[in-house]
């Protein structure tokens, strides 16, 4: 049986200096969708001047940030003394745990040729054990993504996070959770089955997609049902087409957001930010000298 879709939106603008970005999630609709709490989409432009100065040092508690790169490269820093430069196609996750400080800068791949420069920014909340814990860290380079060759040859499956068939990304899981980036060549579809009570949501980065027989567009996020069932992918272009599609089991205990701190009451959103403002989070020590 194939899954309803439950809403479609597109996203709000919040740009940061030079980049395009649309905030997707949380939306009018959802404040969640399983652990994801937020999903900026960075949109696809060719850069004319390297970003120096990165989005800006700012700290972080109760949440693991997850960057992905479509293509570009993105240079991290945090104040557990962190430091990669991931390419087009890599990953970087970071738990924030019981606090940190980190700025990315996202430029052009100096590995290629191309300027363009494209991600994808998620929040995935924390189980209030894991809030507790230490930051921690992963930068993914592309070949290291789990991937696969769809049925039929139909198109490609790289698994960001979670579990598909044999493939596991190297991503803790501390619910279940999958973030899927599905390529679906032209004239082809692919079916995605998904088990009952978990919550899925699709985003469509660049180009229209039929999903369960209905066309969505472009920049859309969509939502399904609750309900066991398959999520049917239709590319009737005459290009291939990509779709995120996320989700995994419902976040059972409170969550209380403000800023950058996602927790599960007031009261640890207050002691996040008086922690933050006594130094408990640290500093980042780099060479260009950001704090």
């Amino acid at each position: 049986m194939k899954k309803k879709s439950s809403f479609s939106t597109q996203g709000q603008r919040a740009d940061i200096g030079d980049l395009v970005i649309y905030r997707m999630l949380a939306n009018r609709y959802a404040d969640a969708v399983g652990p994801f709490v937020f999903l900026d989409h960075i949109v696809p432009r060719i850069q004319t001047k390297i970003n120096k100065e990165g989005t800006g040092a700012h700290p972080h508690r109760g949440i693991a940030t997850l960057t992905y790169i479509l293509h570009g490269e993105d240079e991290h820093f945090d104040s557990a003394g962190n430091y990669a430069r991931v390419h087009s196609g890599g990953v970087q996750w970071m738990n924030a745990g019981n606090g940190i400080i980190h700025d990315e800068t996202l430029n052009h791949d100096s590995k290629t040729d191309s300027k363009l420069v494209h991600a994808l920014q998620f929040w995935i909340n924390l189980p209030s054990n894991i809030k507790a814990e230490k930051p921690a860290y992963l930068a993914i380079q592309g070949d290291e993504v789990p991937q696969k060759r769809l049925p039929n040859d139909g198109g490609w499956i790289k698994v960001i996070v979670g579990n598909y068939e044999n493939l596991a990304s190297k991503i803790p899981n501390y619910s279940e959770q999958f973030l899927y980036h599905i390529h679906v060549e032209a004239g082809e579809n692919v079916t995605i089955s998904i088990d009952e009570k978990i919550e899925v949501a699709a985003f469509l980065p660049v180009k229209n997609t039929i999903l369960n027989d209905a066309e969505f567009q472009a920049g859309d996020f969509i939502e399904f049902d609750r309900s066991a069932g398959e999520i049917v992918i239709e590319n009737k272009l005459q290009e291939a087409t990509d779709i995120m599609l996320f989700g995994g089991e419902s976040y059972t205990e409170p969550i209380v957001a403000e800023g950058p701190f996602v927790m599960n009451n007031s009261s640890e959103i207050a002691e996040a930010y008086r922690d933050f403002y006594a130094g408990k989070y640290g500093k980042i020590n780099d060479q260009k000298g950001r704090i």
